[in-house]
């Protein structure tokens, strides 16, 4: 399902982001960017060691990544240009506005890269614990905010990896920004 959202197309789809035919992938990271688990875990996997030992030298050079900021390596054998290493809250531990800023640091990169197209998993639903509603709320408010100051991204992609995350951001987006448009409705095929 696409949703216009300014100059920018916001797609939700259901899937495994590190398949996604984007220029960079965002990963869901703790602040030392050691990728031991979830979609951190399957972008290391899929992508190899490298994204892992370039997250370490990151973080030896300039030190952990706050809550609500972003950093970026290369993504190894990945379909994406580069990994996005997006660090959510915990739910009710952090301020959850940190959510929000994840997603425009990690937007910003990627603009500052000069990307066309980014993919979001659905950051901080996995053992940092945010309800899937929340998180969309609070990811689409980011993007709301971000999207005027964006020059080069255009695409931004959610994946979800089932239908319960998958219906909710559904919901969430209609909600806010009305039925959007699915693929068959423009003539296209969703990558």
């Amino acid at each position: 399902m696409r949703f216009p959202l300014g100059r920018i197309t916001v797609e939700i789809l259901r899937g495994d982001v590190t398949e996604a035919n984007a220029d960079a992938i965002v990963n869901a990271a703790n602040s030392y960017l050691e990728h031991g688990g979830g979609v951190a875990a399957a972008i290391v996997r899929k992508g190899g060691p490298e994204i892992q030992e370039e997250s370490r030298k990151y973080v030896r050079q300039h030190g952990p990544v706050p809550v609500g900021g972003a950093a970026v390596t290369g993504a190894g054998r990945l379909r994406a240009r580069y990994v996005i290493h997006a660090v959510g809250p915990r739910w009710n531990i952090d301020p959850p506005e940190k959510l929000g800023d994840a997603v425009k640091n990690a937007l910003r990169l990627a603009d500052d890269l000069g990307l066309k197209s980014i993919a979001f998993p659905a950051i901080s639903t996995g053992v940092y614990g945010w309800p899937y509603e929340a998180a969309a709320r609070e990811m689409l408010r980011a993007m709301r905010e971000e999207a005027n100051s964006l020059r080069s991204v255009a695409r931004i992609m959610i994946y979800l990896y089932d239908d319960r995350a998958y219906n909710s951001f559904i919901d969430v987006f209609r909600r806010e920004l009305g039925n959007g448009f699915s693929a068959m409705d423009l003539g296209s095929s969703v990558s």
